[in-house]
């Protein structure tokens, strides 16, 4: 310290636009709604360098970690034009612990990293407490996060958040195409909006103006464009691993309908040599997915490219388990029905 000078006048971190009290007040400020996800295996509190769960406080023979990440996308854009941030949390929470859902991993805990122009703590209060409501859901903890201020390189009402997850599954119970066969059962769990996908195309046809976003969503819509497209995402994780508990091994993959549509996703859970069937018919699709386009005009193969369509989460079960997994989905509050069914192929998703 002693080659450091002291300067008449000189400028501060504040005067580049970064308010280090600031950032501590937010710290302080969701400190209550992060405590409220803790789950057993937390060790410590807020403040620390870095997050510490113990290990062994899980009840394993032969643990294997599974690791996500992801974000929120463009559908912040929507948020930052509607200056509401209280439902993009639990969109993040839901990208995250639902692709470890689709391995069959119990989630433990998230990590958050939020970047913004500068600190608006009222904001971020409400961003957290949104993460903190996904954590509950999913039953996992918010260990810890970051909130990095990028005064001079983004806007000051600018946004971006993003999240890592990390989860555990018994190795001899990991879900994947290799336990597919041919005559399971495609389970559907709907989505009543278009979770956190696609919205770089939605925006694009929908949002032609800030004003737009407070017009109705569609004709006889009881929401307004903004209230639709910030409809949250489903988070279905909790009913996965309820089905596996249920169903055990008659449960054998899963596939999270995100960026890819129904096409892209589905055919992950397929082995090299089967086809999934899909029938479009027997699920909902709301209405806001034919206001795409119909707006766009949205050809229906580049819909089913793109979004989910109504279609969040499929599970492929062994047929003789299909029904008991509609009925325990829809006893925990989910849309659910058989969608399809896996036959011999070349790793095609056909869509009926």
């Amino acid at each position: 310290m002693s080659r450091l000078l002291e300067v008449v006048g000189a400028r501060t971190y504040a005067d580049a636009g970064v308010s280090i009290e600031a950032g501590d007040r937010v710290v302080q400020r969701f400190k209550s709604s992060v405590e409220s996800t803790y789950r057993p295996g937390v060790v410590g509190g807020i403040g620390g360098f870095g997050g510490l769960f113990a290990l062994d406080s899980l009840k394993y023979d032969e643990p294997v970690l599974v690791a996500s990440a992801d974000g929120v996308g463009t559908k912040l854009e929507v948020a930052r034009l509607m200056g509401r941030y209280d439902t993009v949390g639990v969109d993040l929470v839901a990208m995250l612990v639902d692709d470890l859902a689709c391995l069959g991993a119990e989630p433990l805990f998230v990590l958050d990293y939020v970047a913004v122009g500068s600190v608006n703590p009222e904001q971020l209060e409400v961003l957290v407490a949104g993460i903190a409501e996904g954590c509950r859901q999913a039953k996992a903890a918010l260990l810890g996060g970051e909130t990095a201020e990028h005064a001079g390189v983004m806007r000051p009402d600018d946004l971006d958040v993003a999240g890592f997850a990390l989860g555990v599954v018994e190795s001899r119970e990991i879900l994947s195409a290799q336990r597919v066969r041919v005559g399971d059962a495609l389970v559907g769990l709907h989505s009543p909006g278009l979770r956190s996908n696609g919205y770089s195309l939605a925006r694009e046809v929908l949002v032609t103006s800030a004003a737009s976003l407070h017009q109705p969503a569609f004709k006889n819509a009881a929401r307004t464009l903004g209230e639709e497209l910030l409809v949250p995402s489903v988070i279905y994780a909790p009913c996965v691993s309820a089905l596996r508990q249920d169903l055990g091994a008659r449960v054998h993959a899963c596939a999270h309908v995100t960026g890819g549509g129904i096409v892209g996703n589905v055919a992950r859970l397929l082995p090299d040599d089967m086809d999934a069937v899909i029938d479009m018919e027997s699920f909902p699709t709301p209405e806001i997915f034919y206001e795409i386009q119909r707006r766009g005009p949205v050809s229906a193969d580049e819909m089913v490219r793109v979004f989910n369509c109504g279609l969040g989460m499929v599970v492929a079960v062994d047929a003789s388990a299909a029904e008991a997994a509609v009925t325990l989905s829809r006893a925990l509050g989910l849309g659910a029905s058989i969608v399809g069914d896996v036959r011999p192929g070349a790793k095609d998703v056909i869509l009926t």
